[in-house]
């Protein structure tokens, strides 16, 4: 049986973006993108609330024609064949070999995780990890902590009950990002 995996990027002040909604300022570099292809290598489903999803299919299925970034070069084609759920009780549809869900969270986890073999990869976002945070469905918690102070916004964890984890590895990676990666305590 899979696991759930929540990767995400934050700021030293532990923001997923400023005040203003930019998410300009997390930088993969060399180490950090060997780092995700390491986690994507066990992936085998994407996973994404609407505001994230909105995101990414915003870039990935044309970041070679915008970027010449190594790191995005070689995770286009990979996001582009990779299965994806998109969560979400507004959108009806996705492209890009996507799935729409807006049943149960507990129901459709569960399902998920015993008809792959493969991990499931929630990739950053807000209420959706919350959401399945608070319902004890996240195994692993990828954090990726930049070297920038926001000042404010979006919280990377929002105000819920009290969790306890285990640090199981962290690392730098590229001189100024520290990865760290909990297992539910």
């Amino acid at each position: 049986m899979s696991k759930l995996v929540h990767w995400v990027h934050t700021s030293l002040d532990g923001h997923i973006c400023g005040p203003n909604g930019e998410f300009d300022w997390a930088q993969m570099g060399p180490e950090l993108s060997a780092y995700g292809d390491e986690v994507q290598e066990r992936t085998g489903v994407l996973l994404y609330g609407r505001v994230v999803w909105e995101m990414m299919s915003g870039y990935w299925p044309n970041a070679e024609s915008i970027s010449d970034d190594p790191h995005d070069l070689k995770f286009a084609p990979i996001w582009r064949r990779t299965p994806k759920v998109v969560f979400s009780t507004t959108l009806r549809e996705a492209g890009w070999n996507t799935r729409v869900v807006s049943g149960d969270l507990a129901k459709e986890i569960a399902e998920l995780k015993r008809e792959n073999d493969k991990d499931l990869l929630l990739n950053g976002g807000s209420k959706l990890a919350t959401a399945l945070t608070a319902l004890g469905l996240v195994d692993e918690y990828h954090v990726m902590v930049h070297p920038v102070v926001l000042g404010g916004g979006l919280p990377a964890f929002p105000p819920q009950e009290r969790m306890a984890l285990r640090l199981v590895d962290s690392r730098v990676c590229d001189g100024r990002t520290a990865v760290l990666r909990y297992e539910r305590g």
